[in-house]
């Protein structure tokens, strides 16, 4: 038997063992200490003219941009640029706050490259900015600069394409002539307009095909692009296609008060009215996302001095909605051709022209 003092020993050790494993556990001894919370990453964009009321380029830079905050949990900032003189000065202040700046648009190209080398510790990022086309460098040398580009070309040819079949269905006034309005000629906007008149006579070799532009450095001159595609209306055009960012829904305007056919740019912009054709997508968006999510899965090894790609192939152009003014008729056959050229493009059996 064992003896009561043997007991009243045991229960002693006991209750010390206990008191060590608490004061253990209160000083955090014998667990792995929290690990340290990873710093948010700060994404910021700064638009060109016209700001996030174009309806377009701008407006989808601002959509990705908030898909990355709600799904990658990123914070986010925008810069909305009034006047030319205002994209330097943005970007610089987006530089000083943030780990990864978008510049929005082609007219970047001239401040973008110098604000990237006077930032070397962050990353930059040119939508519609070939890094070729940076003057500092060619691009190459700046290794935190990433240019986004656009095979524009591809989704204009999709847009002309359907633009051809419809005028040849349903001439307008007895003629077959589409047009294109383009703001100023800027690559971008050349690739869409070359594209444009490839794919109008690839689905009608009688077609007349107009390729125009407004003179809008801006960009955002509604009013210009109103004019140009009203004379283009006049000549006959019955579909006239605007890639010019705020400008063109001045023409796309035109065209409801004609009441001819309007392609739009950018984003589907089908929400203007049954008169929109069709439009001629650049998923900026998509861009956009992909690129918050490759930085913040890699932020070291995030490089630049080179440009990505979006094409048909990758899903980063393409078209919008059918018009649901069309018949049921005209809708089944256009999307069986169109679908058609779509997957030849994506491959590489047709490659649009860029001029």
């Amino acid at each position: 038997m064992v003896k009561r003092n043997t007991w009243k020993a045991l229960a002693l050790v006991g209750v010390a063992a206990g008191l060590a494993v608490a004061i253990a556990a209160a000083a955090g001894v014998g667990r792995a200490a929290p690990a340290k919370k990873q710093a948010t990453l700060k994404i910021a964009v700064v638009t060109d003219i016209g700001g996030l009321n174009d309806k377009g380029f701008n407006h989808l830079a601002y959509v990705g941009l908030q898909r990355a905050k709600a799904k990658l949990g990123v914070q986010t900032r925008v810069y909305i640029t009034n006047t030319a003189s205002e994209r330097k000065p943005n970007l610089i202040a987006a530089g000083q706050q943030n780990q990864l700046v978008f510049g929005t648009g082609f007219l970047m190209f001239d401040s973008i490259g110098s604000v990237s080398k006077a930032f070397p510790s962050k990353k930059f990022a040119g939508i519609d900015v070939p890094v070729e086309a940076v003057p500092e460098n060619s691009g190459a040398n700046i290794p935190n600069l990433r240019g986004l580009v656009f095979k524009e070309q591809e989704a204009g040819y999709l847009a002309g394409y359907i633009a051809g079949l419809v005028i040849k269905r349903h001439p307008y006034k007895g003629k077959q002539r589409v047009a294109a309005v383009g703001a100023n000629k800027v690559p971008a906007i050349v690739h869409f307009l070359a594209g444009y008149r490839a794919g109008a006579k690839k689905a009608n070799r009688n077609v007349k095909v107009d390729l125009v532009y407004a003179n809008d450095p801006t960009f955002s001159d509604q009013a210009k692009c109103k004019e140009t595609t009203l004379n283009e209306i006049a000549k006959g055009a019955g579909v006239v296609f605007e890639a010019a960012g705020q400008c063109g829904l001045g023409g796309l305007n035109a065209a409801k008060q004609k009441k001819v056919w309007g392609i739009g740019v950018d984003a589907d912009q089908s929400f203007l009215g049954k008169h929109i054709l069709t439009s001629a997508t650049k998923k900026v968006d998509v861009a956009v996302f992909k690129t918050i999510q490759a930085f913040k899965k890699n932020p070291s090894g995030f490089r630049g001095g080179k440009d990505v790609a979006f094409s048909v192939k990758n899903g980063g152009v393409g078209y919008g909605k059918l018009s649901s003014k069309l018949s049921k008729a005209d809708r089944t056959f256009i999307t069986k051709k169109v679908e058609a050229i779509r997957k030849l493009i994506a491959q590489g059996k047709i490659k649009p022209p860029a001029s």
